[in-house]
């Protein structure tokens, strides 16, 4: 049967290959440490289920709701930006909520980009990003992100080599892969030069309360000027673990919001009522919830760095997100990281996501996420100490 054009477009999922083997396994009766997909193990805050179940009881929340998301969510969204980074943003123009921060970013480059417009996304990249792109019949153009190279060196260069002109560029930070963090100098370059280079930019935020050892990970709408080219999207599935409950939003520049807004009017109906509500209670109730989840995730991430160390897989420890990003031990490198990932499998009974599954340049890596406790953690390293 031949494929459907777009669907062609999309590259092999790599994770599926990983997953399948995962799974004989455990069919098999083996038990394998799951360390490969970043999907939450906490339980949402008693706080925000509670009112989601108190919403869930009145009918009025039975009825369509609002696209764009229900105007006490997006005062609470601009609130939470008020409160968290000064900045001041109007509900009615420049917020929008979303099914999750995936939905709300592929749609918008389904609303933004047309066949044939080039969209720079660095590389390694959480899939989304450059899959959007795809999806919307985007030219894709990877940025190489990594320590022994220059961002900005690379990104000038991919400029001046690129025609025709990029059009938008997608970036993420605290970084989903490879756990990279920037500071707000960061953010005043990438503004310079977007509006040097008349370039939109995407900024996904999923990783915002995620961080550790002091660090805090700023917004790019701290930056003066930014809302003129500029989005933001933010997740509540991490901070406040509500990884099922689909919930996100974007914030910043009018016109990309305005066309995010339309794309979404013709395609959903909004977020389950309740579900917003619960998103309010989240963002405006007490946050030592979040304190509570970052410290398990750090928790965690001290568990499974000082362990791969111990063992002589060296690795440093992340200053954000909920992963680790570990370079493959040299006497495995030329395995790749795919070959090396089924290999863990197979004997260590671990299992991780390969690097090549977030790009070209991400191969000489895996991912390790914090979603198992500390003591499943410790049995990991116990495992990984035999290939050692």
């Amino acid at each position: 049967m031949e494929e459907f054009n777009r669907i062609k477009r999309l590259p092999p999922y790599v994770f599926a290959t990983v997953n399948e083997l995962k799974m004989k396994a455990r069919q098999a009766g083996e038990d394998i440490i799951d360390l490969g997909m970043g999907n939450p193990d906490l339980p949402t805050p008693q706080h925000i289920v509670d009112k989601a179940s108190e919403a869930l009881y009145n009918p009025r929340n039975h009825r369509y709701s609002v696209s764009r998301g229900v105007p006490k969510l997006r005062d609470a969204i601009c609130e939470w930006y008020q409160n968290r980074f000064a900045v001041t943003l109007n509900p009615e123009s420049e917020a929008i909520a979303t099914i999750g921060a995936k939905e709300g970013l592929a749609h918008l480059a389904l609303a933004t980009i047309d066949p044939g417009d080039v969209v720079f996304v660095p590389s390694p990249a959480y899939p989304i990003h450059p899959y959007s792109v795809i999806i919307a019949g985007g030219d894709l153009r990877s940025i190489p992100l990594s320590p022994e190279r220059d961002f900005f060196d690379d990104l000038q260069a991919a400029t001046r080599l690129t025609w025709p002109r990029p059009k938008m560029m997608i970036i993420s930070f605290p970084h989903n892969p490879t756990t990279s963090v920037i500071d707000l100098d960061f953010f005043q370059k990438i503004i310079d030069y977007a509006k040097e280079n008349d370039i939109l930019v995407v900024h996904d935020f999923a990783y915002a309360d995620l961080t550790f050892d002091g660090y805090k990970a700023p917004s790019i709408m701290q930056i003066k000027g930014a809302r003129d080219v500029a989005v933001e999207f933010v997740s509540l599935s991490k901070s406040y673990s509500m990884a099922g409950w689909r919930v996100g939003f974007c914030v910043g520049n009018q016109r990309m919001i305005h066309a995010l807004t339309r794309i979404k009017s013709y395609l959903d109906y909004g977020m389950f009522q309740p579900i917003q509500i619960a998103a309010i209670s989240a963002l405006k109730g007490d946050q030592s919830c979040v304190k509570e989840i970052v410290n398990v995730y750090r928790e965690r991430r001290d568990v499974l760095c000082d362990g791969l160390n111990r063992i002589g897989w060296k690795i440093e420890k992340p200053k954000a997100t909920m992963f680790a990003w570990a370079r493959i031990p040299d006497q495995y490198q030329a395995l790749g990281s795919l070959e090396f990932a089924k290999k863990l499998i197979r004997e260590t009974k671990v299992a991780v996501s390969p690097g090549i599954g977030f790009g070209e340049y991400g191969d000489e890596y895996v991912r390790f996420a914090l979603v198992e406790n500390e003591h499943r953690t410790r049995q990991a390293i116990r495992g990984l100490r035999q290939i050692m």
